[in-house]
C-alpha cells in the first residue's frame, strides 16, 4: 500500500489528538491543527517544504496564541478558598466568644466546627463569614456590615 503526504499528515493528526486524550495536554492539540493544515496543503498540492512550512506556522502559532491567552487569564483560588470547589465559603457562622489564640467553636450545619480567625485586627464575637475551609477547621473573617 502507497500512502501519500495528506495521509501522513492525517495519521500524523490523530497521533497528536490521541497523545493529547492520553496526558491531557491541550498544546498537542494545537500541534494537531498544524498537522490538518499540513494535510490541507498535501491536498492542495503544495510541495513539501510548503506543507511543513504551512504545518508549523499554525500549529507553532496556535500554541503561541493559546500560551498568550491562558496567561492572561486569572488565577484560580486554591481549593481550600474557592467557593467553586467548597460550597461553605462566604456562609455566616456566629462566634459566641474567642480564645486568646484566634480560635473557637460555632456551630455550623449542626455540628459544631473549629473556626480559626483570618480577619485584620482583634477578633470580635459576633457574625463572620467563612473564608476558607482546611482540615476540618473552618477560616473566618468579620461579616461585612450591611
Amino acid at each position: 500500500m502507497d500512502w501519500n503526504a495528506p495521509t501522513w499528515w492525517w495519521l500524523a493528526a490523530g497521533v497528536l489528538v490521541a497523545a493529547e486524550l492520553a496526558t491531557g495536554t491541550f498544546y498537542l492539540l494545537m500541534l494537531a491543527l498544524g498537522a490538518l493544515a499540513g494535510a490541507g496543503a498535501a491536498h492542495a498540492g503544495l510541495g513539501t517544504a510548503a506543507q511543513w512550512l504551512v504545518a508549523a506556522a499554525l500549529g507553532a502559532g496556535s500554541t503561541v496564541a493559546w500560551h498568550w491567552k491562558r496567561s492572561r487569564q486569572q488565577k484560580p483560588l486554591p481549593a481550600e478558598r474557592n467557593r467553586d470547589v467548597n460550597m461553605d465559603i462566604g456562609q455566616a457562622v456566629h462566634v459566641v466568644a474567642w480564645q486568646a489564640d484566634g480560635s473557637a467553636h460555632v456551630q455550623y450545619r449542626g455540628s459544631s466546627w473549629a473556626v480559626r480567625y483570618t480577619g485584620r485586627g482583634q477578633p470580635l464575637p459576633g457574625e463572620h463569614v467563612i473564608v476558607s475551609v482546611q482540615s476540618g477547621h473552618l477560616g473566618v473573617a468579620p461579616a461585612p456590615a450591611h
